[in-house]
């Protein structure tokens, strides 16, 4: 008899994976951790039973949420990664040569200690003396941070739910556009524009009251409610579309997904969203 792992999203939506094995779970301060073994993503990692991210979907989310920052950002000496526990985010990030220290928060121990243990295929950069961890709230952090300014601000967070909530709100918002450098940039996931529109139209709204360019942005991921995702690139100054060319073609040699046409299209939104969107 064959094991099926179900996320149902927003009751919604269902998506259901044929389980080998489980490989971990715990339950930590936070939340529920899992990672299991399927025939068509190989591991998954969900966080309260909901689908975070897997080996086999991994780079379209973890591509798209960092190069069109950091193939736009004019620096990106410092960049500071709010979540992505699994560790994909920050990979991507330090494939860039131009970036001399990255500082990673991220509120769950268990989640990090599990992904560096159970996903090494994900999280390949836990040693690059780059990179700085920090186990703490990340919201916390951004208000009482008083350091140099960062160049690329990524939130790569969970839904908003439960501990995540405050890294949807203005106020956050807010603070990190005072923590970042004048040209710098900050990109946030912003769910599936098609399941859950509200949370997504929600987040552009927030992000205007803080920023004065916002530019949301489309891509695929699979393991996601209906398998599109989207996020939000925001700055006070810079076209998310004069990508930097030397820092584009040297990075997506390495990419599965990511190149300058996918960057380009991925800023082109459909008309269902163009008018939601225009009429906030």
């Amino acid at each position: 008899m064959s094991l099926w792992y179900y996320e149902i999203f927003e009751n919604k939506s269902r998506l259901g994976l044929k389980v080998n094995k489980t490989v971990f779970q715990a339950k930590s301060e936070f939340q529920t951790v899992e990672i299991f073994e399927t025939d068509l993503f190989g591991k998954v990692l969900a966080l309260d039973s909901t689908y975070q991210t897997s080996v086999g979907d991994e780079f379209y989310y973890h591509e798209m949420i960092v190069h069109p920052a950091l193939t736009t950002a004019p620096q990106i000496r410092r960049v500071l990664v709010i979540g992505g526990g699994d560790g994909g985010s920050v990979r991507e990030v330090l494939r860039h040569q131009e970036v001399n220290h990255v500082t990673m928060v991220e509120i769950d121990a268990v989640v990090v200690d599990a992904c560096k243990k159970h996903l090494p295929e994900i999280g390949q950069a836990w040693s690059d003396p780059r990179l700085e961890l920090l186990i703490q709230d990340g919201v916390a952090f951004i208000e009482k941070y008083n350091g140099g300014p960062f160049d690329v601000i990524i939130i790569d967070g969970p839904d908003p739910v439960g501990p995540a909530k405050g890294l949807f709100k203005y106020e956050f918002y807010r603070d990190c556009c005072e923590k970042l450098s004048p040209q710098g940039v900050l990109v946030v996931q912003s769910e599936s524009p098609h399941v859950s529109s509200e949370s997504f139209i929600d987040i552009v709204s927030e992000l205007k009251k803080a920023f004065r360019a916002v530019h949301p942005y489309l891509g695929p991921v699979p393991i996601y409610p209906c398998g599109g995702w989207s996020y939000v690139y925001a700055s006070n100054q810079l076209n998310p579309l004069k990508i930097i060319d030397q820092r584009a073609e040297r990075i997506e040699k390495a990419c599965r997904y990511y190149n300058r046409d996918i960057h380009r299209a991925a800023f082109a939104l459909p008309n269902n969203l163009k008018r939601i969107l225009n009429s906030k």
